[in-house]
Formats: C-alpha cells, sequence, structure tokens
C-alpha cells in the first residue's frame, strides 16, 4: 500500500469523485433505504452489480468505500494508523459510548485505552469468568418454556448481560444487577427497532455538532438515566479502600495505570463501561441466537452436537455461523491522506470500509459458500484476511476471546442441559438491529418434552 500525506485533512466537499469507484444502480428506495430494511440484499446486489469495490454515500457528504476484497482487507489492518482513523469512522457510536470510548478514539489516545483495557482479557483471568458464565446460562435455562417455540434472542440478551453485570460490573447481588441493568438494557433496545434506526440515520449529524435531535433526544434522556447510576457505581468504587482488590473488570480498569502513572478518569470509565457493555452483550447475544437459529435448522449437525457437545465441533459452528451470519456487517476507516487500495487511488476524507458480509460469502475462499457447513472449519482454517467477524489489526475487539468463550460456554451449557428440537420452519432473514445484524424473528428454537 502506499500512501502520500499532502493535506492533513480533506472535507467530503472536496473529495474528487472521479477518483471512486462505481456506485451501484440500484433503485432510489434501495439506496436510501435498503441498507436499513434489507441489509443483505443491499450488499448482494450492490456487489452484483460493480465488482469487489463500490461507492456508497449514506449519509449527504460521507463517502464509503466497501470492497470485498482480501488484499484490501490486508492494507486496511496492516495500514498506518495516522493515516486510517477507526474513531472517525464509528462516530455515530458517540451518543451512547461516548467520545471517550476506545472505539471512537484514534492515534496515542487509542493506544492509550487499548493497552489500559488489555490485561483483563488475557490469561488465567478469562477462565476466572467462566463460573459466572456458567451460572448465568443454568438460571435463564431453567426457565425456558418446555412446549412450543420461542425467540432465543431476548435469553440470550439476559444471558449476556447477567454475564455483563457479573464479570465487568462485578455486581452478584440479583436486584441490585437489575436495578443497573434496567435503564442500560432500555438504551440499548431503543436502538434495536429498525424504524428507530432509520430515523437515528437521518437525524444523524456528521460533524458532531449541536444538541440531539429527533429520536436521539430520547437517547439522551435514557443515556442520562443510565449514568447516573455509572457514575454513582465508580463514586462508590472510589471511595471503597478495597475497591481495586476485587477480580471484576471494573475494579481492573480502576487499578490500571498508563506509562505516566495516569489512571482512567471518571467520564473514560463510564464511556469503556459502556463500550463493554455494547460489544459484550448485544452483539455476543446476537451471534448465540445465530448460532442457535442455524443449529436447529441442520439436524445432521445438531445431531452430532448431541454427541460432542464441547470442543472442537462446537467451536467449528459457532465460526461457521459468525461466517454465514456475522453479528456485524462491516468494518471502516477514515482516510487521513490520499491511498491506494485494490489499484483506486483513493482520496483523502473517503471511509474505506471492508464488508465482513461479502468477505465471507467468496467462492474462492469459502467454497459452496451460502451452505452451512462447520466442517470446512475442522479441514482448513482461513487465513488472517479471509475470517474477520471481529475486525483485525491494532483495532480488533479487545474482547474477541472473551466472546468466544462465552459462546462456547452458554451454548455448551444449553446442550447438555436440554435437547433442542428440529425446527421444521425455514431459515431467518436478516434484520438490523442498531450496529447488528440479528435474526428476524429473534432465533426461534423449540425444547423436545422431558
Amino acid at each position: 500500500m502506499s500512501a502520500t500525506a499532502t493535506k492533513p485533512r480533506t472535507t467530503a466537499t472536496e473529495i474528487d469523485q472521479t477518483l471512486l469507484p462505481p456506485r451501484p444502480a440500484l433503485s432510489p428506495w434501495m439506496m436510501r433505504f435498503g441498507f436499513v430494511f434489507r441489509p443483505t440484499q443491499f450488499f448482494e446486489e450492490a456487489q452484483r452489480r460493480t465488482g469487489d469495490y463500490f461507492t456508497l454515500e449514506p449519509e449527504r457528504g460521507r463517502l464509503m468505500v466497501a470492497t470485498a476484497d482480501p488484499e484490501a482487507v490486508r492494507q486496511v489492518f496492516t495500514g498506518d494508523p495516522d493515516l486510517l482513523h477507526a474513531g472517525e469512522a464509528n462516530y455515530i457510536l458517540a451518543p451512547v459510548l461516548g467520545r471517550r470510548s476506545v472505539l471512537l478514539l484514534d492515534g496515542p489516545e487509542h493506544l492509550r485505552q487499548r493497552k489500559l483495557m488489555l490485561p483483563p482479557f488475557h490469561g488465567e483471568r478469562m477462565r476466572g469468568y467462566v463460573r459466572a458464565m456458567r451460572e448465568a446460562a443454568d438460571w435463564h435455562i431453567a426457565g425456558w418454556p418446555r412446549n412450543g417455540s420461542f425467540s432465543s434472542l431476548p435469553s440470550m440478551q439476559a444471558i449476556t448481560l447477567d454475564v455483563i453485570m457479573r464479570v465487568v460490573f462485578g455486581i452478584h447481588d440479583e436486584r441490585e444487577r437489575e436495578r443497573l441493568s434496567k435503564p442500560l438494557r432500555a438504551q440499548l433496545d431503543m436502538v434495536g427497532n429498525r424504524l428507530t434506526v432509520l430515523l437515528l440515520f437521518l437525524f444523524s449529524r456528521t460533524d458532531g455538532s449541536g444538541g440531539p435531535r429527533g429520536p436521539w433526544v430520547k437517547v439522551a434522556a435514557l443515556r442520562r438515566e443510565a449514568d447516573k447510576l455509572i457514575y454513582e457505581q465508580i463514586r462508590s468504587r472510589r471511595e471503597d479502600p478495597h475497591g481495586t482488590e476485587r477480580n471484576d473488570i471494573f475494579s481492573l480498569l480502576l487499578a490500571a495505570r498508563d506509562e505516566d502513572g495516569q489512571s482512567l478518569s471518571d467520564t473514560e470509565l463510564r464511556d469503556e463501561l459502556m463500550t463493554l457493555l455494547l460489544a459484550g452483550h448485544e452483539t455476543t447475544a446476537t451471534a448465540m441466537a445465530w448460532t442457535l437459529e442455524r443449529v436447529v435448522r441442520h439436524p445432521e449437525v445438531l445431531a452430532r452436537l448431541r454427541e460432542e457437545p464441547d470442543g472442537e465441533y462446537l467451536d467449528a459452528v459457532i465460526k461457521e455461523t459468525l461466517r454465514l451470519r456475522p453479528v456485524v456487517p462491516a468494518v471502516a476507516r477514515k482516510l487521513m491522506a490520499p491511498m491506494e487500495i485494490g489499484g483506486w487511488q483513493l482520496p483523502a476524507g473517503v471511509h474505506i470500509m471492508p464488508s465482513i458480509y461479502l468477505l465471507h460469502r467468496r467462492a474462492d475462499i469459502y467454497p459452496d459458500p451460502n451452505t452451512f457447513r462447520p466442517e470446512r472449519f475442522l479441514e482448513r482454517q482461513p487465513g488472517t484476511y479471509e475470517w474477520i467477524p471481529f475486525g483485525g489489526g491494532i483495532r480488533r475487539c479487545l474482547g474477541a476471546s472473551f466472546a468466544l468463550m462465552e459462546m462456547n460456554v452458554v451454548l455448551g451449557t444449553i446442550l447438555r442441559t436440554v435437547e433442542l428440537k428440529p425446527s421444521r420452519t425455514g431459515g431467518e432473514s436478516v434484520a438490523r438491529r442498531a450496529i447488528t445484524f440479528a435474526p428476524n424473528k429473534g432465533g426461534r428454537i423449540a425444547l423436545a418434552a422431558g
């Protein structure tokens, strides 16, 4: 990859659009609303009409070049982070996460926050979270209906939120968990409706100026309610002389110090706790609901999982689900200088957007790509830039190992505890929930009697 820093920044109105890949010739409706209401069809049709590179303008003045080229993915993930800003590309998350979230920072600030957040997600500490995951799964599975089908997504959300309350916040009292989790859940549910998502996009501000508008006003009100409780928790922990001696992630973040001996501020703590909530709760819950949805619709996979509820086959099932039904459809970087990617001389100010969804469906990487076949992950491990459900490079999801471990623990507990029934209904389509791609009927499953 080559790049030259001729100008430090370029506004969208200055971009020479003749340098960009073609725009897909889709209907005005599909171009305006397809990404929200028919996201997978939108991506597939755009690729069919233009190839592995195409240009989108999801909002006025914001130009995005989408790609399914693995070489472009490699260039983006290994490129100079000073020239490829992920934080600026994630700006729409700021009203929920806060501007000090590691997802919205670039440069030295991002590296500082990332280093402070890494220790809880490595080694022996990770294995210490398994018990809390099993306990949360056992408690919620016990309440599942034993006749008729039901949507698994709400239950998966309840389990992962319970895990977050125990492992991240260190709250083990059931009533206290409910008190804190209720406003947090309400905030996430607010952005889970497709119509609301569309309105949020329409009322977003690309420059971050001004106060909240339209539906963002309610999001802001829910955030204030949740923030009151989070800052209460931060204050209580700081006042506790033993507040940094516990094993939960909150305590580890309180105790963390950077190279200058500085700790995270209250605002940084709040924003990182919200980041862990969104990244470790909503996305993991959706991935588990997709896994259950896929498994019950493939009797041969379900039969093998009954015999092998733990181990490498379950891990392959999870990875195949994340290939075929990635929870987050794409990643994005804002170009801070002109850059050549995939033969295209892209101007500064453009966003380059590797499409996880399209990359995972390349027939040259995954033969018969639309078929759910977990065995492919036992036969061959894909390359670093061929399977990217957690992104990659220095921006790879901090909690990737945590999420995979939680999925293995919770889904393994389900398989050992209850008998899932094969479903006779067709597979569920994709519905957008804020930044995630979720099963449109919530991943419906049923249990065998007994």
